[in-house]
């Protein structure tokens, strides 16, 4: 899939999209990028805190596996993967404003080869035939709306996109966290840090 018309980004030319510059590539290839965030509330971001204890867990579990940043806002966390070595990385994202920083910020990292983009409804996309088996997927996506049960909810029913002991993880605020009956995954593990919750739940 990679390489095709989604996956190709334009490089990155003149000014950047608006919105400040609060994240950045921890570690890797791309180590010290500078990544455009998302104006307004339409996404739901990771702080570099939170980003870097992600991937301590992970450790050097990344090297050469495949992600998919469901809702990606500004592709910090899959652009982080590929920076760590990640294979590929499919994002999707619907907000137009996010999508426009996640083409410059891809771009600016170097990772068009490495990934594709799609544009559109990412609860839509999980309930297509699968066409790639995943690693790791991400689920972060906005507030307040349920929107990370509903997408548990919809890989448990089509649970090929993950390959058997890959794992999804999902960003939410403590206050959202609830019970979620699943057949094909079970929750392991659970951090904590201060206003984000990262839940880990594998195939």
């Amino acid at each position: 899939m990679s390489g095709g018309r989604n996956g190709r980004i334009r490089a990155a030319r003149g000014r950047p999209p608006s919105g400040q510059s609060a994240l950045r590539v921890i570690s890797g290839s791309a180590r010290g990028r500078r990544l455009k965030s998302v104006p307004g509330d339409s996404t739901r971001p990771i702080m570099d805190r939170v980003k870097e204890a992600l991937f301590n867990i992970l450790s050097t579990r990344v090297e050469g596996t495949q992600w998919w940043d469901l809702f990606a806002g500004t592709g910090a966390v899959g652009i982080e993967a590929l920076s760590r070595g990640a294979a590929f990385v499919r994002f999707s994202e619907i907000s137009s404003p996010a999508l426009e920083v996640l083409h410059w910020n891809i771009a600016h990292c170097g990772f068009g080869q490495l990934s594709e983009v799609l544009s559109g409804d990412a609860l839509k996309f999980i309930r297509l035939p699968t066409n790639r088996v995943f690693d790791y997927i991400y689920v972060a996506p906005p507030q307040y709306k349920n929107l990370w049960t509903t997408s548990l909810q919809g890989l448990d029913a089509n649970p090929g996109w993950v390959r058997p002991g890959g794992t999804i993880v999902v960003q939410i605020d403590p206050r959202e966290d609830a019970e979620v009956d699943l057949l094909a995954f079970r929750e392991i593990e659970s951090r904590k840090y201060g206003r984000t919750l990262l839940k880990f739940l594998q195939r």
